[in-house]
């Protein structure tokens, strides 16, 4: 294959990677991104392929020897076991299981640079500048270990395999800059020492070791309460180590798909803190999260109050406006369908229904979002956190379908609380607020919430999506 035509298609899949990302960036168009995006991966991934197999060549002179007939079998074999896999898990997937789906592939990408920078020194290739080449090699393996285990860890955690609360070792945070430390140092010597293979072997072993455990340690000291910052993180770690990978094998493609998954999942990271008022490095020393028990001081806040479906539904065909506040618990019972069909009940009756979406709804970044494009709800009225907050106060009723942590009146009442400080959904200020939970019990992050007692609030008991569908039935 001429070089020209395999660098220009790897322009074109840049360029597609480039526009699959903008037309995320809207609800409107994130179908026409992933499209774009998936037509750029296959594209790479036929060129790529066609160079391996066949060779390559500049100006009829061969630069790339033809890869041998065992090597081409264990290609496609690789790509049919990887094609099955993928679409076999795809298809049985759940929304509710995406934010762990997710995980699991990060750690795929880290694993998949692992290996690239430890077949590359065992190779051994030549390089014009070999001290570069072996600083990038030893980066690449790093952030590549860091991201696998890292991403293991995630996978149980969000999967409910593992216990959400962080793992808080005695000087946990000295560990990771020490590791950290150690790396910079090692690094050092590696770049030194690249053509002495005994010591390069060594400080690879200690390395790949050394990063494969602080992943592990990193990821489990941080709660659940974090697990959307965290996502986003590994987002950003998987994308460093691709384009880690590719200044190894000398590949554009994904030097350019790296750079821009990371940088993007650098920039929702930081979206993520921003929304819940906290910064990186707090959410790396440790976050906050817990499998039930109360983070924080456990204060009596009164009783409840108690509502019924038949209730809520003279509520709502009596308001005027009415907000909806969706959570991971709409996603776990799998009320969006029931949600929409509300909806447009609602609207049918005259009623003025709108969506408020807090950015770390969910255990994953615009988890919500989706599931409720997926149950057809119109985005016009699907809004930002920041585009409803002022609206409460004008509001007859909001519905807390499966939320809790973002509709938390502590983030603002209580200094003491974990989550002080946190933006939320003022959902108070209605004039009605009716809660869709199962039970008393604290939400992911583990905080207590006044809400639940205050006088304008009610308790709907019950599976979200069951409660809803009366809800319907008695309109």
């Amino acid at each position: 294959m001429p070089v020209s035509l395999q660098q220009g298609s790897f322009i074109i899949a840049g360029l597609l990677f480039i526009l699959a990302l903008a037309g995320l960036s809207k609800h409107e168009t994130s179908k026409r991104g992933n499209i774009l995006g998936s037509i750029g991966m296959g594209a790479a991934l036929v060129v790529t392929v066609l160079a391996t197999v066949f060779g390559t060549e500049d100006h009829g002179v061969e630069i790339g020897h033809a890869a041998p007939s065992w090597a081409i079998i264990a290609i496609v074999a690789a790509m049919a076991v990887g094609a099955v896999l993928g679409i076999a898990k795809a298809l049985r997937v759940e929304m509710t299981g995406m934010p762990e789906l997710i995980a699991l592939f990060h750690s795929f990408v880290g694993l998949a640079a692992v290996l690239v920078g430890w077949v590359a020194f065992l190779e051994d290739s030549e390089s014009a500048n070999p001290g570069l080449h072996a600083g990038e090699l030893f980066v690449g393996v790093f952030i590549g270990a860091v991201t696998f285990t890292g991403s293991i860890i995630a996978y149980l955690k969000l999967s409910a395999k593992m216990a959400s609360k962080p793992l808080m070792l005695p000087k946990h945070n000295w560990i990771n800059l020490g590791a950290v430390a150690a790396f910079l140092a090692m690094t050092v010597v590696f770049v030194l020492n690249h053509d002495n293979r005994p010591v390069g072997y060594l400080l690879l072993i200690i390395m790949t070791a050394l990063a494969l455990l602080l992943g592990l340690h990193l990821v489990a000291s941080i709660g659940g309460g974090d697990m959307p910052v965290v996502v986003s993180m590994l987002n950003s770690y998987s994308g460093w180590a691709a384009a880690a990978a590719g200044f190894t094998l000398n590949n554009d493609l994904l030097i350019i798909t790296g750079a821009l998954v990371g940088s993007s999942g650098a920039y929702l990271s930081y979206i993520m803190c921003q929304a819940m008022n906290r910064n990186f490095i707090s959410v790396i020393a440790g976050g906050f999260g817990s499998d039930g028990a109360v983070v924080g001081e456990q204060k009596d806040y009164g009783t409840h109050r108690e509502i019924t479906a038949a209730e809520t539904a003279d509520l709502l065909k009596n308001s005027s406006s009415v907000i909806i506040t969706p959570g991971y618990g709409m996603a776990v019972a799998q009320a969006q369908g029931a949600v929409a069909d509300l909806t447009a009940k609602l609207r049918a009756l005259g009623v003025k229904v709108r969506f408020g979406i807090h950015p770390v709804a969910g255990r994953l970044p615009g988890h919500m979002n989706v599931l409720l494009a997926e149950a057809k709800v119109p985005y016009d009225i699907v809004l930002e956190m920041d585009e409803i907050n002022d609206d409460f106060e004008n509001t007859d009723v909001v519905l807390v379908i499966g939320a809790n942590d973002t509709v938390n009146p502590a983030a603002q009442e209580d200094p003491s609380s974990p989550i002080a400080g946190m933006p939320v959904l003022e959902v108070w200020h209605a004039n009605q607020v009716i809660v869709f939970k199962r039970s008393m019990a604290t939400g992911y992050a583990g905080v207590q919430n006044p809400l639940f007692f205050k006088e304008n609030t009610a308790m709907l008991f019950g599976d979200a999506k069951e409660r809803v569908e009366d809800i319907i039935k008695a309109l």
